[in-house]
């Protein structure tokens, strides 16, 4: 990141006031000091030298004005997402003291690994929203690994490895098992593999782009843990798109169970090589190593644990 750094957050009284925290969030949020101002019961003029005398404070810019529009600087982002934290974690000690259990509140920020967030994560967010309605979710879906803290997430919820930083606390919540799979239009043009080694000879849709590896490790019922590698047809940065080339055709895709279920059920794909699976593949909650987990983060996670579970009960009981 480029510009000045910004000058640590301190106590009203030492320099920096929550309200102008506040205000600063409200403009930010709303896009405009006549929104943002009012949202706080500040007029425009009131609204924008509170934010004047806070950038003089910071030395910092933390807004480009123009006539048309009002955006945070780069240096205003980071600011934004340290002052959203500050500002949940105060509302939070507020609660935990006119209460022995404080209820969840505030905008959970998550990332999700694409696949895993539409298959899993999208079911069970709206019965979690009807028993916390004091917290909202922002949810991004997407392969990308990402900085939490530097992009100003809560929770991160990955499909694989996971980070090993002492920034972050991880924990195993779902596990899943990758099969081979293709479409039947697929199977009858170029013929159903019969062999392992027969698998090295048809079109592959491998995840990683660039130098990332892009061999299959699968364990054999007969021949043990085996890597296979061959001709990479497509190469693809998203598990959902793998999904979808190779319903169209295009492949042979090498997808987690949890992502291809509902294609299985209905036909859409077809597993080829039934005897031969990928090693279980760990999806990880990840998030900020801080020494009080916001209670809506808290909460989340053992929802969702609970969520997984009963799920995986009901699919005992159904036989899947």
């Amino acid at each position: 990141m480029t510009g000045k750094k910004i000058a640590p957050v301190t106590p009203a009284g030492s320099g920096l006031e929550i309200h102008a925290l506040r205000i600063f969030v409200a403009v930010a949020e709303a896009g405009s000091f006549v929104s943002g101002g009012k949202a706080m019961g500040l007029t425009r003029s009131a609204a924008s030298k509170a934010l004047a005398r806070l950038e003089a404070r910071l030395e910092t810019r933390l807004f480009q004005r123009t006539t048309r529009r009002l955006s945070l600087t780069t240096e205003g982002q980071e600011f934004y997402h340290r002052c959203c934290q500050i500002l949940d974690d105060l509302a939070e000690a507020e609660s935990s003291i006119r209460q022995n259990t404080p209820l969840p509140k505030g905008i959970l920020r998550l990332t999700v690994s694409e696949g895993y967030g539409k298959m899993r994560v999208l079911p069970f967010i709206s019965g979690f929203l009807r028993g916390s309605p004091g917290v909202s979710i922002e949810v991004s879906f997407s392969d990308r690994v990402v900085d939490l803290v530097e992009e100003g997430f809560d929770l991160a919820l990955r499909v694989g490895n996971a980070t090993t930083s002492y920034q972050y606390i991880t924990q195993v919540i779902d596990r899943a098992r990758p099969l081979l799979l293709a479409s039947p239009d697929y199977l009858r043009e170029w013929g159903v593999p019969a062999s392992l080694a027969e698998l090295g000879t048809h079109r592959r849709l491998v995840y990683g782009l660039g130098a990332a590896p892009t061999a299959w490790t699968v364990t054999d019922r007969e021949k043990g843990q085996i890597t296979l590698n061959g001709r990479n047809h497509i190469r693809f940065d998203s598990g959902d798109a793998i999904r979808t080339a190779a319903i169209a055709g295009l492949g042979i895709g090498f997808l987690p169970t949890f992502m291809v279920e509902h294609d299985i059920l209905d036909g859409r794909l077809v597993q080829v090589l039934p005897d031969s699976q990928g090693e279980d593949v760990a999806i990880h909650a990840i998030y900020p190593n801080r020494r009080h987990l916001p209670v809506r983060v808290r909460a989340f996670i053992d929802s969702f644990k609970t969520f997984l579970s009963d799920r995986a009960r009901n699919d005992i009981a159904r036989g899947a």
